[in-house]
């Protein structure tokens, strides 16, 4: 927890503010009980309200009020600026955690699940906002009140006070035993947050998936259970702080009685004045709630420990591809080379790439095509760095990709990936996600060359047509054309499209790929793909085969000597050009 603290640096000014606000309206609340028993003591002396009374009984009402308005307005300021720290305390978490998660590479991000890192910036960051919440308000105010109003009434009356010498320690002898028991149930409700927020996003995010196969259902039962593991896990967390707060409370209130009793024979005995006692009833009401308040301060910092905890696991995470040491701000060219390259993700047994070697020129057109789960996708995504190699090299414009800086390769390389994402907002804002300056002319000059400018054309508003979170208002086509236009529009040095032609017909497929020679001869452009049709008039074709080059031609050449290349082309000739390899995970 206090290793956060150092990100409410920006609001020191009223972090430290609060507490002191605090503390005077505590020092002008405490005052007022004394005021109290000298307006009771002076009618007991008196007998009575009388007229010589009145004047001195009305100048102490006017001291009380004069502390009561300056005790609200200390509280309220206090409050004010608490708000301001606290608030900007989570919104500086946040966008630090954000920061963090844009700079994790995919191996990176591979630890984490979506709903894990949900969890940890609402739910945790929530909890720890508040703790630092109550820690600049509660902790200053509940031990000044206690040690004030505790020294005032030993002052008043040392007997009444013995009271305290065993309710204090039976409190922190129960909060000794609960915290740590708490602690470790509250973050075990946490782990169960994950898991209900991973259910509800599977759930609406494949909305429709679970409409077109009817399995409502289902849906619901996997929600159900998820929900009820959340319920009784936060439940059994709970249980703690249900059992301890009766005990809590049955000890204040028989301390309150014990003190009532001590207090009722010195009253008796003549040792103790009536005013004194009201002050001192006052004191211990507000003892025992400051020392209650600074129980639920400590046990909600213990608890707020497992968020902490969760946050600093994403702050501290060490990007795995960084560009610390690297100079090369400028890519000359779009050529490619594999030397000698191996790879396998994290906690594999074995790599999923094995001794990758081949030469891509700039401005060539080439086809990647294998089995499902022969590695296409991993190999591609070695060239922006998405993951590093294991062993081996690739370069980029003939320099090593690490030694290029992050920002500047990947400006360079355009990749339209497997699963096609679209964001909320025009189809305009969308397309220049890949180049934020460009003009009205550049969207459609690229929407052409993907083949797309037709049908954005025919809708009622154009490129200033709305599109839902995801595009769903658009066909799966659409998107991909969409997506491959966005691409283009970056101008970059290469251009790999993975699988993103698979919803458009073999004709529309024909049509983009001509306008990518066409259009930018000098772009690099690797193209994956499932059909053969795809592929077969680039400059040469890859053909992987579990992971390794098993042959690299031109469509004729392999179509003469390559036993995988010839089997796929007489499935594809067989099964109307829409044949889909079997196999793994691509």
């Amino acid at each position: 927890m206090f290793k956060l603290l150092k990100y409410a640096k920006k609001y020191i000014v009223p972090a430290l503010l609060s507490p002191l606000l605090m503390v005077g309206e505590v020092i002008l609340e405490l005052m007022i009980p004394l005021v109290m028993a000298d307006i009771v003591n002076l009618i007991q002396a008196e007998g009575g309200i009388t007229d010589d009374s009145m004047n001195q009984i009305l100048r102490y009402g006017l001291r009380m009020l004069i502390y009561a308005f300056g005790s609200l307005f200390c509280g309220a300021m206090a409050a004010r600026v608490a708000s301001v720290a606290g608030m900007g305390f989570g919104s500086k978490l946040r966008e630090v955690m954000i920061n963090k998660i844009q700079k994790f590479s995919f191996s990176n991000i591979d630890r984490f699940s979506t709903a894990s890192l949900i969890t940890r910036m609402t739910t945790d960051v929530t909890s720890v906002q508040n703790t630092f919440l109550m820690l600049i308000r509660m902790l200053f105010r509940s031990p000044v009140q206690f040690v004030v109003a505790l020294v005032i009434t030993i002052r008043m009356s040392k007997e009444v006070s013995s009271a305290f010498l065993v309710s204090l320690p039976l409190i922190l002898g129960v909060l000794v035993v609960f915290a740590p028991i708490a602690l470790k149930r509250f973050k075990k409700m946490l782990e169960m947050f994950d898991g209900f927020n991973a259910s509800i996003q599977e759930n609406l995010t494949n909305i429709r998936v679970v409409k077109a196969f009817v399995r409502t259902d289902y849906e619901k039962k996997k929600f159900k259970k998820a929900n009820d593991e959340l319920m009784n896990a936060a439940l059994f967390a709970e249980k703690l702080m249900i059992m301890g707060q009766p005990v809590f409370m049955m000890i204040m209130y028989g301390t309150i009685l014990a003190i009532l009793y001590i207090a009722a024979k010195a009253i008796s005995a003549e040792t103790l004045l009536i005013g004194d006692f009201t002050a001192i009833y006052t004191y211990v009401m507000q003892i025992l709630m400051s020392f209650l308040m600074l129980i639920m301060l400590i046990a909600q910092f213990f608890m707020s420990q497992a968020s902490a905890k969760r946050i600093l696991e994403v702050i501290d995470e060490v990007p795995d591809i960084r560009d610390d040491d690297a100079t090369v701000t400028e890519v000359k060219s779009g050529s490619i080379t594999f030397k000698n390259v191996e790879f396998k993700y994290d906690g594999a047994p074995h790599p999923v790439i094995k001794n990758a070697d081949f030469t891509i020129e700039s401005g060539e057109m080439v086809g990647i095509i294998g089995a499902t789960g022969s590695a296409k996708s991993s190999l591609v995504q070695l060239i922006p760095r998405l993951y590093d190699v294991t062993e081996g090299e690739v370069l980029v414009g003939g320099v090593n990709v690490k030694d290029y800086k992050i920002h500047a390769l990947r400006e360079e390389v355009s990749m339209v990936l497997q699963k096609n994402v679209l964001f909320s907002g025009t189809i305009a804002d969308n397309l220049r996600w890949g180049n934020k300056d460009a003009t009205d002319e550049e969207l459609v000059a690229a929407c052409e060359i993907a083949d797309a400018h037709g049908f954005v054309s025919s809708f009622p508003d154009g490129y200033n047509t709305d599109l839902s979170q995801g595009g769903t208002n658009v066909s799966g086509g659409q998107k991909q054309r969409l997506c491959i236009a966005r691409a283009i529009l970056k101008k970059p040095k290469i251009l790999i499209l993975d699988d993103s032609t698979s919803a458009v017909d073999t004709f529309t497929d024909s049509k983009i790929r001509k306008g990518l020679r066409e259009c930018i001869p000098d772009t690099t452009k690797i193209i994956i793909a499932q059909r053969i049709s795809s592929v077969s008039d680039c400059d040469k074709i890859i053909i992987l085969d579990n992971g390794t080059i098993n042959d690299i031609g031109t469509h004729e050449e392999l179509l003469q000597r390559n036993e995988i290349y010839q089997d796929i082309y007489n499935s594809q000739q067989k099964g109307g050009d829409d044949f889909d390899l079997q196999g793994g995970v691509s």
